[in-house]
């Protein structure tokens, strides 16, 4: 009985991620970022995704892609309102790592959308 509730605790944390990414996947200016491959648990896995996330914001916020200062600038508050609403769920994740959680049905993803 003690087992099962780590795995329930395991299966709520999978469905918050899940729910979030989800419902963002039909936005154009959101994407999905994934860390299955990495080890949140080490200083390299962490700074990869965070590099993977401020890319991903980049992205959707059509950073590097305007040539007048005005269109760059509202670019760059783009991008760092994304990277900075993605944290949340950075943050999460590490923790997640740090406890040991397993990752629950692929939810090693995180969603960052444009702000």
């Amino acid at each position: 009985m003690l087992k099962a509730i780590p795995a329930v605790g395991a299966l709520l944390v999978a469905s918050a991620l899940v729910l979030p990414t989800v419902s963002h996947a039909a936005s154009p200016n959101s994407a999905s970022v994934s860390y299955a491959d990495l080890n949140l648990g080490s200083a390299d896995g962490q700074k990869s995704l965070q590099r993977r996330i401020t890319s991903t914001a980049g992205a959707v916020c059509e950073y590097g892609q305007f040539q007048d200062i005005a269109r760059m600038s509202i670019a760059t508050a783009c991008r760092n309102g994304a990277v900075a609403g993605a944290q949340p769920a950075y943050e999460e994740a590490v923790a997640s790592a740090r406890r040991g959680t397993v990752t629950v049905l692929g939810a090693a993803t995180l969603t960052v959308t444009a702000q």
